[in-house]
Formats: C-alpha cells, sequence, structure tokens
C-alpha cells in the first residue's frame, strides 16, 4: 500500500514539474511572439534563460519526491543506464504527457483573449496554425524535418549527458548537494541560446506533445497533428534518440575514467 502510495506521489510529481516548466517556458514564448514590440525581440537570451528557470524551479518543488525527470528521454536513459525500473517508465511518460497538456491549458487561460486578437490582427486562424508557436514547436528557416531531426538528437544527447554528468555520484567536479538545479537549468537556457531557432529546442517529448495535443482538441486540428510535413513525430523521436546516445557518452566514455575515492586506509593496531 504504502509503495503504491509513493508511486502514485512520484507520478503526481512528474506531471507538476513539466506543468511548470510548460506553464513557464510558453508563457514566454506567448510574450516573443505575441506582442510588438516584444520585450524579448532583440534580447533572445531572455527566452532562453526563463525556460532554464522553469526547469530549475520545476527541479526544486518536485525534486525529492520523484527526482524530477520531467521528460520522457530522461527516464528511459535513467531505465537503460542507471538502474530505473523500466515498469515505471510508461507510467512517467504519460504523467509527463499530462503534465504538458495541463500546462498548455494554464497557458491558454492567461493568454487566450491575446492570441484571438494576434490571430484576427494578422488575418490567421488557428487551422492555420495562427500562434501556435506559443505551444509547440516546428521547423524554422531552412529546416527540413529530417535536419529537425538530427537537430534534436544531438541537442537532447548534449541534454541528458549533461545531466549524467551534473548527477554523477563519482563527478566530483559537479556541483554538488542543491545547486545542480540551477546547472541543469542554465544547460537548457544554453542549448536554447545557441540553437532554438532551429526548431524551438524541444529535447523533450512531453514539453512539445502535451502542448501539441491541448492544441489539436482546441481549435488547432491539423495545424498541431499531423502538422505541417508530418512534423509531430520529430520533437518525440529525436529526444528519445538523442538521450540514449548521450547518456551512453558519458556512461562508456567519461566515467568510467573518474577517478574512485577510495576507503581510507586504517593502519593496524600495534
Amino acid at each position: 500500500m504504502l509503495k503504491n502510495r509513493q508511486f502514485l506521489g512520484e507520478l503526481i510529481s512528474e506531471c507538476i514539474a513539466v506543468m511548470i516548466i510548460v506553464l513557464i517556458g510558453d508563457s514566454v514564448a506567448a510574450m516573443y511572439t505575441l506582442y510588438d514590440p516584444s520585450p524579448y525581440k532583440l534580447s533572445y537570451w531572455g527566452v532562453s534563460i526563463v525556460w532554464g528557470l522553469g526547469v530549475t524551479i520545476a527541479i526544486y518543488v518536485t525534486g525529492s519526491v520523484s527526482g524530477t525527470h520531467a521528460n520522457p528521454a530522461v527516464s528511459v536513459a535513467l531505465a537503460l543506464y542507471r538502474g530505473f525500473p523500466w515498469r515505471k517508465v510508461p507510467a512517467y511518460c504519460a504523467a509527463q504527457v499530462l503534465g504538458g497538456i495541463l500546462g498548455a491549458a494554464l497557458v491558454y487561460t492567461l493568454y487566450q483573449p491575446v492570441i484571438d486578437h494576434y490571430n484576427q490582427l494578422h488575418g490567421l486562424t488557428r487551422a492555420d496554425g495562427g500562434a501556435a508557436g506559443v505551444f509547440f514547436t516546428h521547423p524554422g528557416e531552412f529546416i527540413t524535418p529530417f535536419h529537425a531531426f538530427m537537430d534534436e538528437t544531438i541537442l537532447t544527447a548534449l541534454l541528458v549527458g549533461g545531466i549524467f554528468a551534473i548527477t554523477c555520484e563519482y563527478n566530483t567536479v559537479a556541483p554538488q548537494a542543491n545547486s545542480s538545479a540551477l546547472i541543469i537549468g542554465l544547460l537548457v537556457a544554453s542549448i536554447g541560446a545557441c540553437s532554438g531557432y532551429l526548431e524551438a529546442w524541444a529535447i523533450n517529448p512531453a514539453r512539445d506533445f502535451g502542448p501539441r495535443l491541448f492544441c489539436f482538441l482546441t481549435g488547432w486540428g491539423g495545424s498541431a497533428l499531423p502538422s505541417p510535413g508530418n512534423f509531430w513525430w520529430v520533437p518525440i523521436i529525436g529526444p528519445l534518440a538523442g538521450g540514449v546516445i548521450g547518456a551512453g557518452c558519458y556512461q562508456f566514455l567519461i566515467r568510467p575514467f573518474i577517478p574512485r575515492q577510495g576507503s581510507p586506509v586504517i593502519p593496524p593496531v600495534p
């Protein structure tokens, strides 16, 4: 009974973590997209740092319950390399996607009048994809879905490999105690700052698919799913593949060579 209660708490924690990330991140995307002039148009680093702080806040709120995977790519990598139970992975991923849906619903509640005004002003409809960039990702200029798949694989490999390094018990150079949440947030922000214009750096299937599913049900229809060029699968498969690759690189190319602190030698009693 206690185990079931704990597992339920973990799922609630994962749901809330992604909800926080999407609420903060998609809200800053709304500030960037819907306002002219936008306070972020000439300071894109602000968008990136807010997304990163969303991740940091989510970790501080939920980390003591579930460890704050908040990303199916992280859950799969932890199951593959660090002993996280595979039986928990589907439920964790479902809770994370639900968190994405709830986060998008809260953003919609905040910005619905502004979204409608933006679409009316620009002669757009939701079915045309008007204001869709607030909620989910799409390819930037000159980016094909296949190229976006490679981007998402590489960027998520950097993310999950970095998370594995930051949380490795043998890595004494990594931040200790509670400061790791801030560094993970800065890692997310750095990835966004250096590559966000490619396809809005999903690097998290739940962060993209949850809001995409919400939009499908609230008027965006085919512009959300399957989306132009059937892009919907890219922010799912790319991050899952990248998480496995990035975590594997750390586990096999870095971690085996980190010196272990040996137990102190106790001299024999004379």
